[in-house]
Parts: C-alpha cells; sequence; structure tokens
C-alpha cells in the first residue's frame, strides 16, 4: 500500500506528536519546532529532489520524511533523530508501507540531527538541506529580546533565506538575508557550522556542491 504525504499529514497520530515535541522544546527554550517548521521541510526537501530529476516515489518519500522527522521531540531533546526514527517505523508499519519505503524513511529520520548523523542517500540528504537552512525571524518564541540566546539571535535576525538549486552551476546555493543589528555573518557562521558542514556533505550525495551566501558575501 503506498503512503502518500497526504496521509501523513492528516495522521492525528503523528500531528499530535509534532505538537508535544512543539511543547516540550518551548519549555526548553527551543525555537519553533510546529507543523508549520514540518511541512515547510517536506516541501522544500521534495522540491530539492523535483528540481534535481528525481523519482516521484523518492520525492514523496522526502516528503514523508520531511514531516516526521522531529516526533521524536515529543520523547526527549535529547537522541530526538533515534527516537523518532523508531516511532517513526512502528507508526508506518501499522500504517503497511512496505518496508523498503519505511526504512529509506526512517534511515532518513535517524540521520538528520549534526550531532550523530549525516547524509546516507537522497532522500537523507534532501531532508538534511531542507531541515537546516529552516532559519527565520518567525520561528523565535522568547519574547523578550534582552533575554535571547545565540541561536534566537541568528534566527531572529534571519530577513530572508532562498535554497536554490542551480544546475547549470551544479551547485545548492542558500541565500541568508541578515540584519546586521541582530546578528552578523560570523555570528551565524561559528553559531551553524556544524549544520552548514551536514549540508555539503548532503549536497555531495546529491552530486552538488553547496554554497552559503550570507548578506552577499559568499562563506562556504
Amino acid at each position: 500500500m503506498r503512503i502518500t504525504y497526504k496521509d501523513i499529514r492528516e495522521n492525528e497520530e503523528i500531528n499530535l506528536l509534532i505538537e508535544k515535541g512543539n511543547q516540550v522544546l518551548q519549555e526548553l527554550g527551543y525555537t519553533e519546532h510546529s507543523k508549520k517548521h514540518a511541512a515547510k521541510v517536506a516541501e522544500t526537501a521534495g522540491k530539492i529532489l523535483r528540481d534535481l530529476g528525481y523519482d516521484e516515489r523518492d520525492i514523496e518519500l522526502s516528503r514523508i520524511a520531511g514531516y516526521m522527522h522531529d516526533i521524536g521531540n515529543s520523547i526527549n531533546r535529547h537522541d530526538h533523530a533515534h527516537s523518532g526514527a523508531i516511532l517513526a517505523y512502528q507508526i508506518l508499519k501499522e500504517l503497511k508501507m512496505p518496508l523498503e519505503d519505511i526504512l529509506v524513511v526512517t534511515t532518513a529520520i535517524g540521520n538528520h540531527d549534526e550531532a550523530t548523523g549525516t547524509a546516507v542517500d537522497v532522500v537523507s540528504a534532501a531532508l538534511i538541506l531542507a531541515d537546516k537552512t529552516d532559519v527565520r525571524r518567525n520561528r523565535v518564541r522568547n519574547p523578550i529580546i534582552a533575554n535571547f540566546d545565540a541561536h534566537d539571535r541568528v534566527n531572529y535576525a534571519a530577513l530572508s533565506t532562498k535554497l536554490e538549486v542551480r544546475k547549470d552551476k551544479k551547485i545548492i546555493q542558500m541565500d541568508l538575508t541578515l540584519d546586521d543589528s541582530m546578528s552578523t555573518v560570523m555570528d551565524y557562521f561559528e553559531i551553524f557550522l556544524q549544520r552548514m558542514m551536514m549540508c555539503r556533505r548532503a549536497a555531495e550525495v546529491l552530486g552538488y556542491k553547496f554554497k552559503l551566501v550570507a548578506n552577499g558575501s559568499k562563506l562556504c
């Protein structure tokens, strides 16, 4: 039975896990990880593979992995990629998704966190690129700017982000515009260096190079 991205987005259990994880992270002072983030990651991952010419199965599995990637936060932020992969395996098995498709999704979820994971196939690569480039002001939930930590400042400073597949140059490029009064380009690079290195590896798995351009300056 082919499970679609639409099926996953409408699944009550999955949506409850996402929202519980989002509540947990709010209590811990993390940025927004709601259904909005899940959907944005899903749609960006799918678009990356579509732009690169991958087939509909890979595109759909990348969307499903993207939507479900943070469900492990409902258990604990620590090791959430691994617990999320185990949760996803059980849910998708109960939905009677083919085992080969389940394994693609769970591998991507289990490898999306920079502390322990890396891109190992095209679906995990698309998920990583989509997740690590979702930097935006409205993900910050701390209402008091004076109390921002470094991650809050960088996310709040992000005025716009754009991820573009440039097939002519074999480049996947992230264009970032930052409010310099809140955070400098070097602040961003310092905070998100590990994530950007992860994106570079993900682009390589797709046969491309990753470029980060912040306020007009090429950083990597």
